[in-house]
């Protein structure tokens, strides 16, 4: 039977749909020997030899990870500076794992890695809503209103965010912690937020996606996920009202 070649690769677990158009696009991809760059192009893997940079693609078995990612580590699959990449905590896994979306070189915390392109598309489509729960170490002590324009969306790069989740955990020398949940993944959103209040990230670290919680996994390690695990990350309901 016939499908997008997007959802095709993103059932090999080779890339999220989104990813998969980027592969596409550089050529990487070929039915039957032949390149294919258009998005709108259909095969089918009983009948068809698709390959991605010359190699056949397997429908393997689906592997589900939560890593507790440390700094320091690039969320890709291939860096050029040589830099170590999240793929190097995963030992003991022979499969192709790639992120579900990206955390900074310097952001610690949970990251999600799978080799089912359908489920990483869910997480980072935004009609799912998908929150994102962050712990982040900020300078100074934001007021009650400049916290408030996070909770209702600020602008940054010229877009303003949705409406986020903001409490005050802690307030420390010349700092405090605070938790914000989002359900958006622009680059480096968190870090762009509160600098739009002035107030710096001293240290970020991703904590859930949605009910599915980093909790006391150690730094560098992961676990596998179970299909309860996975009924979680789509818990999306914000808490009822924000703390301060």
């Amino acid at each position: 039977m016939e499908e997008r070649l997007q959802k095709i690769l993103a059932k090999a677990g080779i890339a999220s749909r989104r990813q998969a158009e980027q592969l596409i696009r550089a050529g990487r991809i070929r039915i039957n020997d032949q390149v294919v760059v258009e998005m709108g192009c259909k095969a089918d893997p009983a009948r068809d030899r698709i390959t991605c940079d010359g190699k056949p693609i397997d429908f393997e078995e689906k592997i589900y990870v939560l890593l507790n990612k440390p700094a320091g580590y690039v969320t890709t699959l291939a860096d050029p500076q040589g830099r170590p990449m999240v793929s190097d905590l995963l030992t003991g896994i022979a499969e192709r794992l790639f992120p579900v979306g990206r955390l900074d070189l310097d952001t610690e915390g949970a990251l999600l890695m799978t080799n089912d392109g359908e489920l990483a598309n869910r997480i980072l489509h935004p009609r799912f809503e998908v929150n994102k729960t962050y712990e982040a170490l900020v300078a100074g002590f934001p007021s009650r209103e400049k916290l408030a324009l996070l909770e209702q969306g600020i602008v940054i790069d010229g877009i303003k965010t949705r409406p986020a989740w903001v409490r005050v955990l802690q307030r420390r020398s010349g700092a405090s912690l605070i938790e914000i949940v989002i359900h958006e993944g622009k680059k480096r959103q968190v870090r762009k937020m509160f600098q739009a209040i002035d107030h710096r990230v001293v240290h970020l670290k991703r904590t859930a996606y949605g009910q599915l919680c980093l909790g006391p996994l150690p730094l560098g390690k992961f676990r596998i996920l179970s299909p309860d695990d996975l009924k979680k990350i789509f818990h999306t309901k914000f808490p009822l009202q924000s703390k301060t």
